[in-house]
């Protein structure tokens, strides 16, 4: 039986394939205050800059391609179980082939809509415009979890990191909760493996933990060479 190995993936992998993270300039995220276009208030205070803004980031998503990084991690699905967790709402793990792959934080491409009591989820390729609705006419909204929203996902993650025989984290800065706790749910024997070229302290961890002070596209295929070296 294949050895199972979760990787939590951050910001970091998808910037080396040319998308932008609002972290690197103060808190602005492509000219915008984050909260104007990543909180529930900004959408109700101005839905047209928000959908533009996701509009933006979705034709982008269109015009990039994985990296190194993705494609490593895609191939470690011949010689390990590999599930993927995600930060990045983009889809390039997908593209380079990766097969299990849990958003935490939503995705570009979908949409849902706009109703606490309705989580209807549609794919969506295109711009989002105001008019656009559901089957019983709400508003749709992009399916991204916003600051201060629940991560419906978070529990699956607790599981899938509990059942890791290795555990990676990727290209993130362990500064965004729920997400960057999930590694301490990982068994106390599991080995960790920390890529990102400006690693975080990383504190109250009883786990075997080698940093590696790399980009994503140069530390995940030294991480596979590693890792292969276990079997």
């Amino acid at each position: 039986m294949m050895k199972k190995l979760v990787v939590l993936t951050g910001a970091g992998i998808s910037a080396e394939s040319g998308i932008k993270t609002f972290r690197d300039a103060d808190g602005l995220w492509e000219g915008h205050d984050v909260m104007e276009v990543a909180s529930y208030d900004g959408w109700l205070r101005n839905k047209a800059l928000v959908l533009d803004f996701y509009n933006q980031r979705r034709r982008q998503l269109h015009e990039v391609k994985p990296n190194l990084g993705h494609y490593a991690l895609a191939e470690l699905q011949n010689d390990f179980d590999v599930h993927i967790i995600t930060q990045n709402v983009d889809n390039l793990h997908e593209q380079a082939g990766s097969s299990k792959v849990l958003h935490l934080h939503g995705e570009l491409l979908k949409v849902r809509s706009d109703n606490h009591h309705r989580f209807e989820v549609l794919d969506w390729t295109t711009d989002l415009n105001i008019g656009d609705v559901d089957s019983t006419g709400n508003q749709l909204r992009p399916h991204i979890v916003w600051f201060g929203e629940a991560v419906p996902a978070l529990d699956e993650a607790v599981e899938i990191v509990e059942t890791a025989d290795y555990l990676a984290v990727i290209g993130t800065s362990l500064q965004v909760y729920p997400a960057a706790g999930l590694m301490h749910y990982a068994n106390r024997n599991v080995p960790m493996f920390y890529i990102d070229p400006k690693p975080a302290r990383i504190y109250d961890l009883q786990n075997p933990l080698e940093v590696i002070p790399m980009n994503a596209t140069d530390g995940v295929p030294f991480l596979k060479q590693k890792l292969l070296g276990f079997r």
